[in-house]
């Protein structure tokens, strides 16, 4: 049995990128996705159309508030690593991920909240070396998601 590995959608809005996520996720082995605030749930029409059916695979959850999810899965013992740019973030395929983990992804214009990042046991990031700040999250999440099984 491979190691428990989660993701956390915060706040993500678009449905095509949570679409995009459980295509993803499926592809990684992911154990399960939470979903949360107001990002969307299966099943809708937009999620499904970039899901191609990975919504009915893999298990998921709603949690209206992040925080108190983070707070659940530490009391766990599911380590927490957030995907975000922050002064206290290191580069993402320097990060020694120990399972049970959780990647938290967030917000596509506002990025994880703050005190979500506060809570997270690791900050990581992708490097950015063009004009853009950032990568679309779902694009992003499979950057950082292939480089978190290496461990596995």
């Amino acid at each position: 049995m491979k190691p428990e590995f989660y993701v956390v959608c915060d706040n993500v809005r678009s449905l095509e990128n949570i679409g995009s996520i459980f295509r993803t996720a499926d592809a990684l082995g992911v154990t399960k996705i939470f979903l949360c605030g107001i990002t969307g749930t299966p099943p809708n029409d937009k999620i499904t159309k970039t899901a191609l059916g990975a919504e009915k695979i893999i298990p998921f959850e709603y949690h209206k508030q992040t925080w108190r999810l983070i707070e659940k899965l530490k009391k766990d013992g599911i380590n927490i690593a957030a995907l975000e740019q922050d002064k206290k973030s290191i580069l993402y395929s320097k990060f020694k991920p120990k399972f049970p983990l959780a990647l938290i992804i967030g917000h596509e214009v506002k990025g994880i909240s703050k005190k979500n990042l506060e809570l997270a046991n690791h900050i990581i990031h992708l490097p950015m070396v063009g004009k853009k700040e950032s990568l679309n999250v779902s694009v992003a999440f499979g950057v950082a998601g292939y480089e978190i099984i290496k461990s596995r």
